[in-house]
């Protein structure tokens, strides 16, 4: 079986993922400009629990940082793991303003 255990930015399929004994984690964004909105995280069972979550947020959080991307997290998942990690979120602008109401 093949292991992937880096995060890496699929960003020609706008995701973040991980992949680890054929399961697939993934952080999927979009990009307006200078902005990267961070729109849902899915982690299968298989690899819950181990904070592979929390590491697509923090992936996504340093490649913002690194390209003076705005964060905005619309992904429940992201927003809050931002919220509880004032410290690295503090590295990047981020948009705390929420996703607009979908018709």
């Amino acid at each position: 079986m093949s292991t992937d255990t880096e995060i890496r930015d699929a960003a020609d399929e706008q995701r973040f993922v991980y992949v680890e004994d054929g399961h697939e984690a993934e952080l999927t964004y979009e990009v307006e400009g200078d902005r990267l909105l961070l729109t849902h995280t899915g982690v299968p069972e298989a690899l819950g629990g181990r904070g592979i979550g929390g590491r697509l947020v923090a992936a996504a959080l340093a490649r913002a940082v690194e390209r003076g991307e705005t964060l905005v997290p619309w992904c429940p998942y992201a927003r809050g793991w931002l919220e509880k990690h004032p410290d690295e979120a503090a590295a990047a602008t981020i948009d705390w303003t929420p996703p607009p109401e979908r018709s």
